[in-house]
């Protein structure tokens, strides 16, 4: 299948990941994946939600925006947290929770905020994989400080985006691919090679579970390249 921008279906866009964008978080960088900017940032507060007060348990929550110039047309700032922008961050928060041992983390927030500066497709997976950058930073800075004793990780996470494009799944997907897609799908893994969470929606018609075997086996390809640049930015640190 010839796409658009003349990448093979099983090829990411170029994934650029940097760090230490802002000086009074715990953790940043910028992700870039194609023409898709995202600013991921993550800080720290004492203090857990009730349901955990008392229980020693931290917690991880996140915050989505599209920026007002991110898109062709301006996002009004008073439309940016609708419902779309709500199931994004509950997905980011469910993403980089399954990542953290939350009883060594204590009783503390860790604060997720990806601001999308230019979308392109794949914001949301893309907040994902930066997201986990900036919370390894985080963690660090955390222990540096000897807020905790040693590093919560339980394992890596990463997502990425898959379409099926005239029948053919293809892999990342940015604008122009996404607005054709039959179906569309986001997947997030672990580096254990397990799954954390697959949307898939069709969008003009049903797929059958052969595709559905099909767009995973693309996807794990993708998130394997997603962590090794992931690790060469935390080697860094």
């Amino acid at each position: 299948m010839k796409r658009f921008d003349g990448r093979l279906h099983n090829e990411l866009r170029p994934v650029t990941i940097t760090p230490d964008l802002q000086s009074y978080a715990e953790g940043s960088v910028i992700i870039e994946a194609g023409l898709t900017r995202i600013l991921c940032s993550v800080t720290v507060e004492d203090g857990v939600p009730k349901f955990l007060k008392g229980t020693g348990r931290g917690w991880i929550t996140a915050e989505y925006a599209m920026l007002p110039s991110s898109t062709l047309t301006r996002i009004s700032r008073d439309s940016r947290t609708g419902g779309r922008a709500s199931e994004i961050q509950r997905l980011i928060g469910r993403s980089l929770r399954a990542t953290v041992d939350m009883q060594i983390l204590g009783e503390r927030t860790l604060n997720i905020d990806c601001d999308v500066i230019q979308a392109d497709g794949g914001t949301r997976t893309a907040s994902i994989t930066g997201a986990y950058v900036a919370l390894y930073q985080a963690l660090l800075t955390m222990k540096e400080r000897n807020d905790i004793q040693c590093l919560p990780i339980i394992n890596g996470v990463a997502a990425v985006s898959v379409g099926i494009i005239n029948d053919i799944p293809v892999l990342d997907m940015a604008y122009e691919e996404d607005v054709l897609a039959e179906t569309d799908f986001n997947v997030v893994m672990t580096d254990q090679g397990e799954f954390v969470e697959i949307q898939g929606t069709a969008e003009t018609k049903p797929f059958s579970p052969i595709i559905l075997a099909d767009v995973l086996t693309l996807a794990n390809e993708g998130i394997e390249q997603l962590l090794k640049i992931q690790s060469q930015v935390i080697k860094s640190f």
